[in-house]
């Protein structure tokens, strides 16, 4: 249903270190690239980063305003989502609901939700991403 996502970020070297590692992670490609823009193709659909212009930087995204919260990634497995996890840890993201992972979505979500990412020293609150593998899920086990 969805052909393509179109996403303008404050900091396209940011998003494209972040994005190019984890797309790399999850079996995506570079699929078009241009000095403003880069996306990334899964399968039929594909996503796309732009550097927002100057004018209209301003006011900051913030995942609480009106619009997009966070991207949503299915993963293969609860293993995958805590390779990730790591991995994403020590790249220096900061962890939303870690007091709460990997539930915090609920008992059917094994999820890892990403409040910001910071790869460089400009830290631009980008787009949130979330990692999740969803099947009803006993963690009384745990």
């Amino acid at each position: 249903m969805i052909h393509h996502i179109e996403l303008y970020v404050s900091n396209l070297t940011q998003t494209k270190q972040f994005y190019d590692f984890l797309f790399a992670e999850l079996g995506a490609v570079v699929y078009q690239q241009w000095p403003n823009g880069i996306s990334y193709q899964f399968e039929k659909e594909y996503i796309v980063f732009v550097q927002v212009e100057a004018a209209y930087k301003q006011p900051p995204y913030h995942r609480k305003h009106i619009g997009l919260n966070h991207l949503a990634f299915q993963v293969a497995d609860q293993q995958q989502v805590d390779h990730l996890r790591k991995k994403l840890l020590t790249r220096g993201v900061s962890e939303l609901y870690a007091d709460a992972y990997p539930f915090a979505g609920g008992s059917n979500h094994y999820a890892f939700y990403v409040v910001r990412y910071k790869l460089l020293d400009n830290d631009d609150g980008a787009f949130s991403p979330a990692l999740f593998y969803q099947h009803p899920l006993d963690h009384s086990k745990k």
